[in-house]
């Protein structure tokens, strides 16, 4: 059976990305995925005060290890000031190098209330990515007028993005157990 762990990539709290992650979780659910919603409004950041690169810190440890304890790993951003979280940041600085997301499936959705639907920032991360050598999934989805066209209950109010969205997750669902499969006979 597939796992597959969702990201809310901001602390803020009430976030838009954290109700597209809950709502994005159910979709996996219904599909047999054992899936879990971790948000970084838990990501212990008064552990990491003043920099503590380097060090092994067991909260941070912890936090990381559940986030990345799946197969795969959808990561919904939103948009702050032309780019991702300074949080989300923090987060991937602290997990461990260079093997953290090294061939790992990592999938994008990204959510603004401006017209681009944080396309900035998940190219941002695509780059970051893809420097950490992780496995892209490339059918990206970007959710623009947030407040407007997602409801957590209803979901997407476009048909065409609702349909965007369901392929994602069928294909990010195929495309990490094509890789788990690939892993187990390499290794």
């Amino acid at each position: 059976m597939i796992n597959i762990n969702i990201l809310s990539g901001t602390d803020r709290p009430n976030s838009n990305a954290l109700k597209v992650s809950t709502y994005v979780a159910e979709l996996f659910r219904e599909k047999d995925v054992i899936t879990e919603v971790h948000s970084l409004e838990d990501f212990p950041l008064k552990d990491v005060a003043g920099g503590r690169y380097g060090d092994d810190i067991p909260s941070v440890k912890k936090f990381n290890e559940g986030v990345l304890s799946g197969d795969g790993l959808v990561i919904v951003t939103p948009e702050y000031n032309g780019g991702f979280p300074g949080i989300l940041k923090m987060f991937i600085d602290y997990l461990p190098f260079p093997k953290a997301f090294e061939k790992y499936p990592l999938c994008f959705i990204g959510e603004a209330d401006g017209y681009f639907g944080a396309l900035r920032p998940v190219e941002q991360l695509q780059a970051i990515a893809t420097y950490r050598k992780a496995h892209i999934y490339p059918e990206r989805l970007f959710i623009p007028r947030v407040n407007k066209e997602f409801d957590q209950e209803e979901g997407l109010r476009d048909d065409f993005k609702s349909e965007l969205l369901q392929s994602q997750v069928e294909g990010f669902i195929r495309f990490t157990d094509q890789i788990k499969e690939m892993e187990l006979i390499n290794n």
